[in-house]
C-alpha cells in the first residue's frame, strides 16, 4: 500500500463524512436579489432602512421550487449545501420567533429554509448554515466600520443609544432556534469577525462583541457532532472551530496550521459576487470550474461553490449552464473526487493526482502527445484505464520504453510511461484510472 498524508488532527466536529463528499453547494439568497448588484449592495450604496426597505416590500419568489435546486446539486455532484439563513443584512429565511424582518412578512408569505431542508436531504445532500455574526438591520447593532451609516453625521450619538448584548441575546437566541427546530443540521458556518480599528475611524468587532466562546459553547450544547468554521475570531482556542475556509482563493498545497495539516474548504462563486448580479460578467468557464474541483481534492481539501438565485426563485442560465459543467463530468469522473484525497505520488507536468486507497486518478489537464511519463510506480500497477469510458491504457517503464540509449539514465528507473490515445477524449479533464497492486 502506497504510503499516504498525515492525516489531521480530530475535532470536535464530525469530519468523517465532510472529508470524503469533497463538493458542496453555498447558496446566497435573500433580499439583495432584487437589485441585483451583490449581496453587499446596503453597505457599498450606504442604504438607509428606509431605501433598503422597498426590496424587503417586493420581494416574491413566486417560482421558488427547492427540488429543482436540491437535484441540480445532486446532478452536479455535490453532497452537501450551506444556505445563508441571515446575511449581514439582518433579513431571515425562516420564520424565527425573534424578529418580523423575515420572509413570512414578504409578499411571498412562507418561509423559504424548511422546505429547502427536506428538499436537499431526500436528495441525500447534508445541511448546512451560513449565518452572519453582522446585523445592519436591528437597532441594537452599534455602528462600526462596515455598517451602512458609518459615514453619518451622527453615527457616535446614534451608538450611544444601542447595546450590542442586546443584539448578542438576538444572536445566540436565533442560532438556538435554527439549531433546534429544522433536526440535524451538519455544518454551521458563521461570518465573520473583523477586530481593530477601520478604515473608516470605527472599530470593528470581534470574539468579544459576538461572546463567541459563550456562543461556541451553546452550538457544541445542542449539537455536538456539528462541523463549525473557522469565522468567529477563536483561532487561538483549541476545539473551536473544524474547518478552515479560504475564502475566493485556491490553497497550493494542503492548508496547515502550525504545521499540522488540517481539514479545509475553498469557497468560491461562479461569477465574481455571492448573491444574484445580473450584469456581472466574469463567470468562469467550464474548464476553470472543474479544475478548481480537482485542485482542492488534489490538495486534501474541499470545495463549497456558489449560486446565487435570483428575485423570482430560480438559478438564472449562466449558473445552470455551470452546473451543467459539473454535471456532465462528475457523470464521468465522480469517482475520482468523491473519497478521494491527496497523493503522496509525485504528478505528472500538467497533471494533478487524487487517490482514494489503492486507486490512482491522473488528471491530466495538457493532453500530451502518446506518452506520459510518471515517477515512482514502476512494479506498482496492477491496471489502468481511461475513466470517461473504461478504455485500457498500457503502460511500460522508462527503460523499456525509450529507443535510444542516451535517455537510459539512472534517473528513469522507477518511472512508468503511459500509452496514450493521439486524440485527447472528448471530456473537459480526462482522467486516468490507475488501480495499485
Amino acid at each position: 500500500m502506497h504510503e499516504t498524508f498525515e492525516e489531521p488532527e480530530k475535532t470536535l466536529g464530525d469530519t468523517t463524512r465532510f472529508v470524503k463528499d469533497r463538493f458542496g453547494m453555498f447558496i446566497h439568497w435573500g433580499l439583495y436579489a432584487l437589485p441585483a448588484k451583490d449581496e453587499w449592495i446596503r453597505n457599498s450604496g450606504r442604504m438607509t432602512e428606509e431605501k433598503y426597505d422597498k426590496y424587503f416590500r417586493h420581494f416574491n419568489p413566486d417560482l421558488y421550487d427547492p427540488r429543482a435546486w436540491a437535484k441540480a446539486a445532486a446532478d452536479a455532484g455535490m453532497k452537501y449545501f450551506v444556505v445563508t439563513t441571515k446575511h449581514h443584512d439582518g433579513f431571515c429565511m425562516w420564520d424565527s420567533a425573534l424578529t418580523d424582518y423575515k420572509v413570512t412578512n414578504t409578499a411571498y408569505g412562507k418561509d423559504v429554509l424548511r422546505p429547502m431542508v427536506d428538499a436537499f436531504r431526500e436528495q441525500g445532500i447534508a445541511v448546512g448554515f451560513y449565518h452572519s455574526l453582522i446585523d445592519w438591520h436591528h437597532p441594537e447593532f452599534t455602528i462600526d466600520g462596515f455598517h451602512p451609516l458609518r459615514n453619518h453625521p451622527d453615527a457616535a450619538e446614534m451608538n450611544k443609544t444601542r447595546d450590542m448584548k442586546k443584539y448578542v441575546e438576538y444572536l445566540h437566541g436565533q442560532v438556538e432556534e435554527l439549531l433546534t427546530g429544522f433536526g440535524k443540521i451538519d455544518i454551521l458556518w458563521f461570518d465573520f469577525s473583523y477586530p481593530g480599528k477601520m478604515s473608516s475611524g470605527h472599530m470593528g468587532k470581534g470574539r468579544d462583541d459576538w461572546q463567541s466562546e459563550k456562543l461556541h459553547a451553546l452550538v457544541r450544547k445542542l449539537q455536538p457532532h456539528i462541523i463549525l468554521n473557522d469565522r468567529l475570531g477563536l483561532d487561538d482556542v483549541k476545539g473551536s472551530w473544524d474547518v478552515k475556509t479560504p475564502e475566493q482563493w485556491q490553497p497550493q498545497e494542503w492548508l496547515r496550521v502550525d504545521g499540522k495539516p488540517v481539514v479545509w474548504e475553498a469557497c468560491q462563486t461562479f461569477s465574481g459576487s455571492w448573491g444574484y448580479s445580473r450584469d456581472e460578467a466574469s463567470w468562469k468557464s467550464p474548464e476553470q470550474l472543474i479544475k478548481m474541483l480537482i485542485n482542492s481534492v488534489s490538495c486534501g481539501g474541499n470545495l463549497l461553490m456558489n449560486v446565487g438565485p435570483t428575485g423570482r426563485g430560480l438559478f438564472d442560465n449562466r449558473a445552470l449552464a455551470a452546473l451543467d459543467a459539473y454535471s456532465n463530468w462528475m457523470q464521468l469522473h465522480e469517482r475520482a473526487i468523491t473519497g478521494c484525497t491527496a497523493s503522496t505520488f509525485k504528478a505528472p507536468a500538467d497533471c494533478r493526482l487524487t487517490q482514494n486507497g489503492k486507486k490512482l486518478y491522473i488528471h491530466v489537464y495538457s493532453w500530451p502527445f502518446q506518452h506520459l511519463h510518471m515517477e515512482g510506480l514502476e512494479g506498482k500497477i496492477e491496471y489502468a484505464q481511461l475513466l470517461n469510458d473504461s478504455s485500457e491504457i498500457s503502460w511500460k517503464t522508462s527503460e523499456s520504453s525509450v529507443h535510444h540509449e542516451a535517455l537510459k539514465s539512472e534517473s528513469a528507473k522507477g518511472n512508468v510511461v503511459f500509452e496514450l490515445p493521439v486524440i485527447k477524449p472528448d471530456v473537459i479533464v480526462p482522467v486516468i484510472e490507475v488501480f495499485l497492486k
